[in-house]
Formats: structure tokens, C-alpha cells, sequence
């Protein structure tokens, strides 16, 4: 005989507790090619209106070979909802904390990206604790186009 069925004990992956976790662990996101209806959503969603986003002709006047990327919807690719690092602390999750981001090449329509969260550190506290991630984006050439850090600050 099998247990009842309960959807309110169901989990994508076992959860993990604060105390759990460890430096280096990895979680990666998978891969994603980026479309012209990632720049369409983003303009929509943001309001940005630069031309270097949005005007091909634009871009290539000034060197690029099409519409760049907005830094914000790169580092929209390493939202760790997109993972499985929300499934794996699940109802520990406070709140995301910070974030910051470094882009260090262009990303064009019809780039392929490859976001690694890795825990660097882990801050306990009283009754919480601060999980900082590592956080990077690759292309299909093996270029990084980000770098960064995220924190999150999670209940024990």
C-alpha cells in the first residue's frame, strides 16, 4: 500500500534547510536563446526606449552587428526562479536581497546563454541566514557576459 497523494507535500526536489547548504554548491539555469521577443517583452516591461535596444540600423552605425541587449534582461537570465535553487530552500526563502552585475560583452538576438548561480558564502545569523551567490552568464562562445553576486536571505 502507497501513501496518499497530498498536494500540499509535493516537491520538485527534497528541500534543504539553511544549515544544509554549502560553499561551491552549483545551480545552473537552463540554457536560453535569446529572441526578438525577449527585447519586445523587456521594452514593454521596462519602458526603455534607447535606440542601441531597439533600432537596427541605429546599432550598426554605431559597431554592432544587431539590436544589444539590455543589461537588465541579461541579468533577468539568472533569476534563480528559473532554476532549481527556489525548489531546493522552499519555504525558508525571505526575500532576495541584493544584487549586483558586471557586462563585460554584448548580447545579440539569437545568443545563447548560460546562467551558473554558486554559493560563495554563507552568512549564518541569529535566526536566519544569508546565502551570497556567485552569479555568471556565458554565450555559446564560451564568452562571460556577466558577473555578479546575489544575496538571499533565508529563515533557519
Amino acid at each position: 500500500m502507497t501513501d496518499a497523494f497530498d498536494p500540499k507535500r509535493f516537491r520538485v526536489v527534497d528541500e534543504r534547510a539553511f544549515s544544509d547548504l554549502r560553499v561551491g554548491e552549483t545551480y545552473r539555469s537552463p540554457s536560453r536563446t535569446v529572441t526578438e521577443a525577449h527585447f519586445a517583452a523587456f521594452q514593454v516591461l521596462s519602458g526603455d526606449n534607447h535606440p542601441i535596444h531597439y533600432d537596427i540600423e541605429y546599432c550598426r552605425a554605431h559597431g554592432h552587428r544587431g539590436l544589444l541587449a539590455h543589461g537588465l534582461q541579461v541579468l533577468a537570465f539568472t533569476a534563480p526562479g528559473a532554476g532549481s535553487f527556489p525548489h531546493v530552500i522552499g519555504d525558508s526563502l525571505i526575500g532576495f536581497i541584493e544584487q549586483s552585475s558586471t557586462f563585460s560583452k554584448p548580447v545579440y538576438v539569437g545568443d545563447t546563454l548560460y546562467p551558473t548561480l554558486t554559493i560563495t558564502a554563507l552568512i549564518p545569523q541569529r535566526t536566519t541566514g544569508i546565502v551570497v551567490m556567485a552569479t555568471t552568464v556565458h554565450n555559446q562562445n564560451a564568452e562571460l557576459v556577466l558577473a555578479g553576486e546575489q544575496k538571499f536571505l533565508l529563515r533557519k
